[in-house]
């Protein structure tokens, strides 16, 4: 019986300085996140016909003079949510340092960093971040860094501005209508600068649009989670968190990473906990009991966790996860059907057909097939 019969037969499938002459242009009653996902929607809209197993990739600008914890807290963000386990593959979450082939830029701790790839297409990555340096630096990168901005904006990608990032967005007049978040070291500096224009300093990163601006330090793991939570789910960003040991105590200043994870209190730990648990037991699913017992929760007090913060049950976010799992297997290797129902944790490819159809609305073999065909004439 073929893939496809096989699957009929189984059934269907905060704080901030405001300035009156802003405030109608900035105003937005939507939460963070929400704005978030919506300045994305577009370009995720343009894409939708993209089959592709990468699910977020960003091009990363670096100015001269730039904060190493910046880079290293974006790129590690993604490096683990990009694979499974610790591996460190770019596949799901792929990363560029954009700029002249060859050359390197210099942080301000001494180190130089080489730029990997050559200033690319805009529509390249869906978000472009440039990561600011010394203010004393600013006008020291070349000319094209700023000409390959202006364009990525032309082209509605969105555009990050982190640690003084922002002040180079703001120097370019690509921050007209935004008001970026600010560490407060810089408040000074930015008000001498731009008077006028309104900021934040008690968040770790503001969304406007299509912009997103972060103050730097440990605020861009922050960051990093948020981005990775929109594109690639949950469950990859509470491995973003558990890996990189962020500080779990809840505070006001943790709104990010709550909203990251899907939970809104730290009294959730356990769900965080959970999630991991799964990512890391996907050939051998554990069992639902199991898992509540090492996280010291029951089963019952589990499902009401997931039910109330991810609105699911755990079998049913452990099984979509699988699934997600199942479809990078289809995607980026040549398995058969049978051995990536086993890889994923199901056990028949029958159940595994069933459970693809009703969460994709495909079959397995219909995705690769997909794969295979030649791109549409333009």
């Amino acid at each position: 019986m073929s893939e496809e019969s096989m699957a009929d037969a189984l059934g269907p499938a905060t704080a901030s300085r405001p300035r009156r002459a802003y405030e109608e242009q900035i105003a937005d009653p939507r939460t963070l996140v929400d704005r978030l996902d919506a300045a994305s929607s577009d370009r995720a809209a343009t894409r939708a016909d993209r089959v592709s197993p990468v699910e977020l990739r960003v091009g990363i600008v670096l100015w001269p003079g730039f904060p190493l914890l910046s880079l290293a807290g974006l790129c590690d963000g993604l490096r683990h949510a990009a694979d499974v386990g610790d591996q460190s593959r770019q596949m799901r979450c792929t990363w560029d340092i954009l700029g002249h082939t060859g050359d390197w830029v210099k942080a301000s701790c001494g180190i130089r960093v080489p730029v990997d790839r050559s200033l690319s297409q805009p529509g390249t990555y869906d978000y472009v971040a440039v990561i600011g340096g010394l203010l004393s630096q600013i006008q020291e990168a070349p000319t094209h860094y700023s000409r390959f901005l202006s364009d990525t904006a032309q082209n509605g990608v969105p555009l990050i501005g982190v640690c003084t990032g922002s002040f180079v967005l703001a120097r370019l007049g690509l921050l007209k209508g935004h008001a970026p978040c600010l560490h407060p070291f810089h408040v000074a500096d930015w008000e001498a600068l731009y008077p006028d224009v309104p900021f934040t300093t008690n968040a770790h990163f503001e969304v406007s649009h299509d912009r997103i601006t972060c103050p730097g330090g440990i605020s861009i793991v922050e960051l990093a989670a948020e981005l990775v939570r929109r594109h690639c789910g949950a469950d990859r960003a509470a491995k973003v968190v558990h890996q990189m040991t962020v500080n779990v105590q809840g505070t006001p200043t943790h709104v990010a990473r709550r909203h990251a994870l899907g939970y809104q209190s730290n009294d959730h730990e356990k769900l965080r906990r959970a999630m991991v648990l799964m990512e890391k037991n996907l050939v051998t699913p554990l069992e639902i009991a199991v898992i509540a017992k090492l996280v010291d929760s029951s089963s019952r007090q589990l499902e009401r966790v997931f039910l109330a913060e991810l609105g699911t049950t755990p079998s049913e976010y452990y099984r979509s996860t699988r699934l997600k799992y199942a479809r990078w297997l289809l995607m980026t290797t040549d398995l058969p059907i049978v051995k990536i129902a086993d890889e994923a944790g199901f056990s028949d490819a029958s159940h595994f057909i069933r459970h693809f159809q009703q969460f994709y609305g495909t079959t397995p073999g219909r995705l690769r097939k997909g794969l295979q065909m030649p791109p549409a004439p333009s």
